[in-house]
């Protein structure tokens, strides 16, 4: 179902007035770190929420849900009326979530509801709206004030007693209006505790405002009680009684109407005697809303609410005795699946948010609550609170055994380097001190001491001597300790300082030989392993080996190449550790090629271009670049320059125009020469093309020009791009140009122009070689209109009547000529169009007519018409709306004999704004009433249902249908027709022959017709007759025979006229007679021709 802007689409389960009462929500985890507070406003205003949540514990995303009142979910609402903004701050890691109401409506008043979930955390905010009312009358259910589920929820009396199975607990009946009318304002807090009241405030607020005395009802001798109550899951039956039992009855829920079908055990209707009845089985939270049931123009409303029982606890929570660090989990079963609960711990509530050690979990009638990493803070009486009870269980923790799950380790430390000491017990959070050599050790700014849960750490940032020792881990609260030795050694070096590179860097050409040889030391003789990125080098290699020494280690690089230049890594280690170093190898090369050269302009026998350097310079930075060129069906390439070139950029000359060129670029740095870069894309050196030719004024009005022109003589091998228009002011040399884009057309208007200004205009032809010379108009154009008289150009599908369903839109484009700018005026029916019914749009050639839902009131003939000073032109548009008819009146059955039963009906009272096209007739055995469907599109008010069954007694009802489909309805027969058994006998009565000739007559006449010059016209009529008549055409009382502009056609009674491209000589009085033995007829019309010529201006022309 779609959204209903008026009533802001808030669903189908409860009025809008109920919406208003909040709902309780148990305190959850806090994931919420800004809630969204309730706020006031005045009906029409706006109003903003913001909810936000703290990521930075968050993996991905948490997932938002608004609600109004218990149940609806607002995602699905949005539109003019609500709309919900998500936003996320990377640089305070906050997700914001934003609910916005533009012009509130009194019915949006009420609580709402905020949920946030993200895996197993949940947490939730509650907050009201309160929209503040016109100073008005208004008629309040006090019943509206009653909050219809609350947690924990009081039991108290129903509004109504209403039948409940199965029965519960019988309360005598309390009118609590009553009670708050007769009591004092001191006793009103105490009746609201004692009756479950928990909107006090609002139900103060309506006590204010009394119901009138209502008038006595036509329809209803017992109208629905103003409220029921019902139990989750049970029945109810409500009950109205009826003035008159023949009236239509229609039940609604919440506005929409409640249909009867066979599956569907929900809602089911009875009668008994004046008396309708709607059963409710198997009552639910969404059928708690408000019902209406309307007889005829008369309606009347109550409000159903159904009652959650509380919910008991049916298995309580079992005490639970363990240590430290276990997990503890404390189950509870309830009666009630998805129960709120809450959990506490010595009276106080456990918290559950995104950083708290306690988590709940649910499943069907189950609930735990779960502590994962227990301590001795976690002593004490935990319990479950429900709606219907309260379940408590004690906890015990207790310290366990102290358990080395890994000991000290002995360690040996390099000289300077971090010290780091791990252990880990059992159980975890025990707190602990270290010694060294008997002496408790500190913390300062050298010393880290840290714990985090099992795991104890001692790390010292730079070891020295004094490091070294025996260390000992001492657990508070166990007499146990951990012990282990720590030794600190010297590791080996790498002394690059002594050779001469800078930067340690190697530079060798390519090809040649290179030997580096680095001193070493270390006590013992360290292990030297050489590394070019992962890769290891062998002394045993070929081209690349290394090579090491008591006091050196050497690389040695045979043949170097491209591939050799990069970081070599020196890795040594002994027993005291590990040292490293790297040099830098740069083997130098002549460049790679250039990048492929881009050409950026061409001109008639030259070209501008660019390239991007090379991508490896060959180690040394590139000195120029020289730059060839060819044609490109050539094998032969010329060098254009012999000086090097040191920009990326060239511009080579003397080309042939129109001839296809490639060229290419080589590096050079001090090795040498790259090769040559792969060639450019083929380019044509390119002209400008002539200058463009019989520049002409079109057209003038007080604000634009409009030239045209025709192409350049001369376009030449670079084609032709568009045009480019400029004018100056007569007597000033300042060329502003009119179109920022190229038009290729040969038609462009000027506009913004100063009125009766004189201005020179000028077109350039534009081509990828640049524009060409300007044509100038030769003389200064006067910037005024030129009047223009208006002219309606009717389409032919309106020229008859437009016609539509109701509900359907109705978009109407007219036509128009005229200048200047015509002025447009509606009428309907004499009357002016109400803007708030049909929308109008008009512009400087057409104006719209637009219906967005069509009604039959909308049904008529409009004028429209056209003013350009005192030129005035005007049209009428018949616009015809249909609808559903109703459905026959007075259904009877005329007459019985064998299997047969006649009919006979009479005519809707309401066609639907169109013709009746036919009935369909439908039957049912009185057994079962199925209704079976015996003839469709049946044109007559009479028939006979022939093939009955001997024995059955059957009901008939009847659809009417038109063009646009069957009536929602059907009327049926009120007595039933008995096929009686064989053996009785039916004279059949005489009937005379009916006389079928008539004389002719039109059943639709001619109507006057405008015609367009030179596009066909028609006219048509019908006529009935019988025997067939002659039909004979006439123009201006002359008969036409045998002209070929004129085609004739007759088919089943419709007569048609074409009129071959007429022109205004063919206008006239034009008529159609039909002639048979019984008589004649005739009917006229006018036709008028628009365009063209008069006879008397052919004539004159001829003269001249």
């Amino acid at each position: 179902m779609g959204r209903k802007d008026s009533v802001w689409s808030l669903g189908e389960g409860q009025a809008p007035e109920d919406l208003d009462k909040p709902v309780d929500t148990p305190p959850l985890s806090s994931l919420l770190i800004e809630r969204p507070q309730g706020g006031s406003i005045t009906v029409g205003g706006d109003i903003s929420f913001v909810a936000k949540v703290e990521a930075q514990d968050l993996l991905r995303k948490p997932t938002i849900k608004w609600f109004k009142g218990k149940w609806m979910d607002l995602a699905s609402k949005t539109g003019k009326h609500l709309q919900l903004k998500e936003t996320f701050d990377r640089r305070t890691k906050i997700h914001t979530f934003e609910m916005h109401i533009i012009k509130a409506k009194d019915n949006y008043a009420g609580n709402y509801r905020c949920e946030v979930t993200y895996k197993d955390k949940f947490d939730s905010c509650s907050f009201d709206l309160e929209v503040k009312e016109l100073e008005q009358s208004q008629s309040v259910d006090i019943r509206s004030a009653f909050k219809r589920r609350a947690w924990p929820q009081p039991s108290h009396p129903p509004l109504v007693s209403c039948p409940r199975e199965p029965k519960q607990d019988e309360t005598p009946e309390v009118d609590v209006w009553e009670i708050l009318k007769s009591a004092r304002p001191d006793q009103y807090e105490k009746i609201a505790f004692e009756y479950g009241i928990t909107d006090l405030r609002g139900l103060l607020k309506r006590l204010k405002k009394t119901k009138k005395e209502e008038k006595k009802s036509e329809a209803f001798a017992k109208k629905l009680d103003p409220a029921y109550q019902v139990d989750k899951g049970g029945k109810i039956r409500l009950v109205v009684d009826l003035a008159d039992p023949t009236v239509e009855l229609k039940w609604y829920k919440n506005g929409q109407e409640i249909r009867p079908t066979p599956k569907y055990v929900k809602f089911i209707f009875e009668q008994k005697g004046t008396q309708r009845i709607l059963v409710i089985n198997n009552c639910g939270l969404n059928d708690d809303a408000a019902y209406s049931v309307a007889a005829g123009e008369e309606k009347c409303t109550t409000e159903l609410f159904v009652k959650e029982l509380p919910v008991k606890i049916t298995k309580e929570i079992e005490a639970v005795k363990t240590t430290v660090n276990e997990r503890i989990e404390l189950e509870c079963e309830v009666s009630e699946e998805g129960a709120q609960v809450k959990w506490c711990k010595n009276g106080v509530e456990v918290p559950t948010g995104p950083r708290s050690r306690y988590r709940v979990k649910s499943e069907g009638l189950k609930h735990w609550l779960i502590i994962d990493d227990a301590s001795k803070e976690d002593t004490g009486t935990f319990s479950l609170m429900a709606s219907g009870g309260t379940s408590e269980a004690k906890v015990q923790v207790e310290l366990k055994p102290l358990k080395i799950i890994q000991d000290l380790q002995d360690m040996t430390v390099l000289l300077g380097q971090p010290l780091k000491m791990h252990c880990e017990i059992f159980p975890g959070n025990v707190p602990g001190r270290w010694y060294r050599n008997g002496q408790l050790i500190q913390s300062n700014d050298r010393i880290n001491i840290l714990q985090r849960a099992k795991n104890h750490r001692l790390e010292i940032v730079n070891s020295t001597i004094h490091d070294a020792g025996d260390y000992t881990f001492v657990p508070e609260g166990y007499t146990q300790s951990l012990c282990a030795k720590v030794h600190i050694v010297d590791p080996p070096r790498v002394h690059l300082e002594s050779l001469n590179f800078p930067d340690n860097t190697v530079t060798i050409v390519a090809g040649n030989k290179l030997r580096v040889e680095i001193p070493i030391s270390g006590e013992p003789a360290p292990r030297v392993v050489w590394m070019k990125g992962e890769r290891v080098i062998l002394d045993s290699g070929h081209r690349v080996r290394a090579e090491t020494f008591s006091d050196y280690t050497s690389l040695t690089i045979d043949i170097a190449e491209k591939e050799d230049t990069g970081n070599y890594k020196i890795v040594l280690q002994n027993e005291a550790g590990e040292a490293g170093a790297s040099i830098k190898v740069k083997v130098v090369d002549i460049p790679d090629p250039p990048e492929v050269p881009l050409v950026t302009e061409v001109g008639g026998d030259w070209c501008s271009m660019t390239w991007e350097p090379p991508i490896y310079d060959g180690g040394s930075p590139i000195l120029g670049y020289f730059i060839e060129r060819k044609k490109k069906q050539s094998s032969r390439w010329m060098r254009l320059n012999f000086d090097l070139n040191k920009e990326t950029t060239f511009e080579p000359k003397k080309m042939i125009e129109g001839v296809p060129y490639e060229v290419r670029v080589f590096a050079v740095n001090a090795i040498g020469v790259s090769k040559p870069s792969e060639p450019s894309k083929a380019f044509v050196p390119l002209a400008v093309t002539s200058e463009p030719t019989m520049l002409v004024v079109d057209d003038v009005t007080d604000t634009t020009v409009t030239m045209k022109w025709r192409p350049p003589e001369t376009i030449g091998a670079a084609g032709l791009d568009g045009y480019l228009v400029e004018y100056c002011i007569e007597g000033s040399d300042d060329w502003r140009v009119t179109n920022k884009e190229l038009t290729e057309k040969t038609k462009y208007t000027i506009t913004g122009l100063p009125p009766e200004a004189k201005i020179l205009v000028r077109v350039r032809a534009i081509n990828a070689a640049g524009a060409s010379t300007p044509r100038t108009l030769q003389h200064s154009i006067l910037v005024k209109e030129v009047i223009e008289p208006p002219k309606i150009r009717i389409p032919r599908h309106l020229k008859q009547t437009y016609t539509r369903k109701v509900g359907e839109a109705v978009n109407l484009v007219i036509p128009f000529m005229g200048k200047p700018r015509p002025k447009v005026s509606w009428l309907k029916e004499g009357q002016t169009v109400d803007p708030t019914q049909v929308t109008i749009r008009n512009t400087d050639c057409d104006s719209i007519i637009f219906i967005r839902k069509a009604e039959r009131k909308h049904s008529g003939k409009y004028d429209m018409k056209v003013e350009v000073e005192n030129h005035v032109d005007t049209a009428i548009i018949d616009i015809q709306i249909v609808d559903l008819p109703g459905p026959p009146q007075c259904v009877k059955i005329d007459e019985v004999w064998g299997g047969n039963v006649a009919l006979d009906w009479t005519p809707p009272k309401d066609n639907g704004n169109a013709a009746i096209t036919g009935y369909t007739i439908q039957k049912a055995d009185k057994k079962t009433m199925e209704w079976y469907t015996c003839i469709e599109h049946y044109h007559r008010t009479c028939i006979t249902i022939t093939e009955l069954v001997v024995g059955n007694e059957y009901f008939f009802r009847i659809y009417s249908e038109n063009m646009v489909g069957l009536s929602e309805g059907a009327t049926q027969t009120k007595d039933s027709a008995l096929i009686v058994k064989e053996g009785m006998q039916l004279k059949n009565p005489e009937y005379i022959d009916h006389d079928f000739k008539e004389p002719p007559k039109f059943t639709q006449p001619l109507i006057n017709t405008f015609a367009i010059a030179g596009y066909n016209a028609t006219l048509n009529c019908s006529v009935r007759a019988n025997p067939r008549p002659k039909v004979i055409w006439m123009k201006n009382k002359i008969a036409i025979i045998d002209d070929p502009r004129y085609r004739m056609f007759s088919n089943q009674g419709v007569c048609t006229l074409e009129i071959r491209k007429p022109s205004p000589y063919d206008g006239g009085m034009y008529s159609c007679k039909a002639i048979n033995d019984l008589g004649d007829a005739l009917v006229e019309c006018k036709l008028e021709v628009k365009g063209g010529f008069t006879f008397s201006e052919l004539m004159q022309r001829g003269s001249d």
